[in-house]
């Protein structure tokens, strides 16, 4: 499939989530194979244009993950325009906006979600970054602001209007935020309603589930916490439309997933601004960045071990990991020594 003149490999995506989706696990997920995109965790228009060290680390991606989609936030028409010509500048393939968060913080400020309750500025911010950059702008929604207001067919609508390339719309309202189930009979209508791709979003746990969707109408799939619990779902979706089975995954495979991210994760540090290192000294630095690779793998545990045997064994070690080598101990004794975990002494 494109978007615009994007050609994508394959029409699974990963899903932009906060906190989770950073520049290392992408790489590792799109390594499995069946990913045709990857999107950034929301980075702040407003801290681009000022150009706040942290909300550039956001923005980080490596050749490896093309096509790349920088999603941003905000509600500002001329600072989101400005903020789409420097995501331009770093050479991302799409910029796409958020028009789906429900969280308060985000909503609050006209951004996220609550653009969706105001679809003249929303059009008003699309339009004014589709004239400010040569890439294409796509958006992404949720159903509506609740049950009385669901007016993603609408909204979709008018982003294609002013020249939106792609939506991607999540079939949940934002006062659901992740509770109860997607409307996929809503996601479908609006892809047969608007002649630019479609994606969509919501409950895709399964390979099997990706690809009902796919089939349901949509031009592609985005899979937000299945490829946190399953980062080889996408690969499996592929491997089903290819007419094979999807491929078995080990339980070594799963364990090396966890130990290359830690490994990722410290070849990287930019999570430290600039000149860091040198303020605090370099063992402080390096104790903060294995805390932050510890806590890293501490929010990813709480999605991946969901399903496995004994996971919450598995989670409880990973939360009370105090150092990297104990941290590295408990996902090899968990996925290749088959430790077990509920005896006190390995706490110890």
């Amino acid at each position: 499939m494109k978007i615009s003149d994007i050609e994508l490999p394959s029409p699974y995506a990963i899903a932009p989530m906060a906190g989770m989706t950073d520049t290392a696990f992408r790489r590792l997920v799109k390594r499995q194979g069946g990913c045709g995109l990857v999107v950034s965790e929301m980075v702040s228009s407003e801290g681009l244009v000022r150009g706040i060290d942290r909300t550039l680390e956001y923005t980080e991606y490596t050749e490896e993950e093309r096509p790349v989609s920088i999603q941003i936030f905000g509600g500002d028409p001329e600072k989101m325009a400005e903020a789409a010509q420097i995501v331009q500048g770093l050479g991302a393939d799409i910029v796409d906006v958020n028009m789906g968060c429900p969280v308060p913080k985000i909503a609050k400020h006209n951004a996220g979600c609550s653009l969706m309750r105001e679809p003249e500025h929303a059009a008003g911010i699309i339009g004014a970054m589709v004239k400010a950059v040569n890439i294409p702008v796509t958006v992404k929604m949720r159903a509506g602001w609740n049950e009385h207001e669901i007016n993603a067919p609408e909204l979709a609508k008018r982003m294609e209007g002013v020249g939106a390339a792609a939506v991607a719309v999540h079939g949940r309202t934002a006062a659901q935020s992740y509770t109860g189930l997607a409307d996929w009979d809503l996601v479908t209508r609006i892809a047969d309603a608007v002649d630019i791709p479609v994606f969509g979003s919501g409950d895709c746990l399964e390979p099997e589930q990706v690809i009902d969707r796919l089939r349901a109408g949509v031009e592609g799939v985005l899979v937000g916490r299945g490829v946190l619990r399953n980062p080889w779902i996408l690969a499996q979706a592929a491997d089903i439309a290819a007419g094979r089975a999807p491929r078995e995954v080990t339980m070594a495979e799963r364990g090396q997933f966890l130990l290359d991210y830690i490994d990722l994760l410290l070849s990287e540090r930019v999570h430290e601004p600039q000149g860091f290192r040198h303020s605090v000294g370099a063992s402080d630095a390096s104790s903060r960045h294995d805390r932050w690779v510890i806590n890293k793998l501490r929010a990813l545990g709480s999605w991946y071990t969901k399903g496995l045997d004994n996971g919450s064994h598995l989670r409880t070690a990973i939360n009370s990991a105090e150092s990297l080598g104990q941290l590295r101990a408990f996902i090899e004794g968990f996925f290749f020594e088959s430790v077990s975990f509920s005896t006190q002494p390995y706490f110890s």
